[in-house]
């Protein structure tokens, strides 16, 4: 099993809900802090975390590390990053699996990697340099993507478990993304589920997603789709009870709504944990 035990059912943290979290101390488990939105050292966003971390547990979720990119680690950003950490004790940081920006841009966009051995390599000697920058292990997210690298000679999961391995950190599974990608890559989602390994999945990512027929596109805009919660469930029954986060960026609705989705997470992963239990007894 993970190293960590289960934090639950928690949300993102975003600026639209502080206030309320503060006044109400909502039924939510934990919160998953951006790290992005907390780096400068004072103002409002680091003084409502701090104030909210006095009642919640706290992981970090940076979309910056860009680990697979082909130039330096960013030293800089990983001192603000272990600063960060050292004042609000987050439970993990995690960041993905994936290239930011090249030529000192960053496209703010999370670009997927050929699934090369030189790839391979290279990710996983940078995960371990930041592991000991950071000194902890850190969580990689896989990401949804739209096109793929003729030179790929493994599939995206045969990768991330191997970089996981190799590097020995642990994986924020991303339900949604697996399933986006799976349609537009025409690949079985439940294939991917198998091949990762158990012990190394610490957390797991919800969102929606918008359809456009042939392809679909990640955008945290939407709640849960019936597609993603099923696989949600599959997931639930290989890797047990891991820490469920849903994710929205945009059309946020208020804090409410998305207590009653993660109410329906709750419900999927019992009924999915009740299911394994009767597998494993007859």
């Amino acid at each position: 099993m993970p190293p960590h035990p289960s934090l639950g059912f928690g949300l993102g943290l975003r600026v639209d809900h502080y206030e309320t979290i503060l006044h109400d101390l909502p039924a939510v488990d934990w919160f998953e802090a951006l790290t992005e939105n907390y780096l400068v050292p004072g103002g409002k966003p680091l003084y409502h975390l701090m104030r909210i971390r006095e009642h919640y547990p706290m992981v970090m979720h940076g979309v910056s590390l860009s680990i697979g990119s082909a130039e330096p680690l960013n030293r800089a950003y990983l001192d603000e990053l272990k600063a960060l950490a050292q004042r609000i004790e987050p439970a993990w940081i995690s960041d993905h699996l994936c290239w930011t920006g090249v030529g000192g841009k960053n496209l703010h966009d999370l670009l997927p990697l050929p699934y090369t051995d030189e790839a391979l390599k290279h990710v996983v000697a940078r995960v371990r340099t930041v592991q000991d920058i950071l000194g902890r292990r850190i969580l990689l997210e896989n990401v949804s993507s739209y096109v793929s690298f003729c030179d790929s000679r493994m599939t995206e999961w045969d990768f991330l478990r191997t970089v996981a391995e190799e590097a020995d950190c642990l994986i924020l599974l991303d339900v949604n993304n697996i399933y986006v990608s799976s349609i537009n890559h025409e690949f079985d989602p439940h294939e991917y589920l198998a091949a990762i390994p158990i012990e190394r999945v610490q957390q797991m990512h919800l969102a929606g997603h918008q359809n456009h027929g042939d392809y679909l596109i990640d955008t945290h805009d939407h709640p849960v789709p019936d597609p993603v919660w099923a696989l949600y469930a599959a997931a639930v029954r290989r890797f047990g009870p891991v820490s469920t986060m849903i994710e929205r960026d945009a059309n946020i609705p208020p804090l409410g709504e998305l207590q009653l989705e993660l109410a329906a997470a709750r419900r999927v992963a019992a009924s999915a944990l009740i299911d394994t239990r009767w597998q494993r007894a007859g």
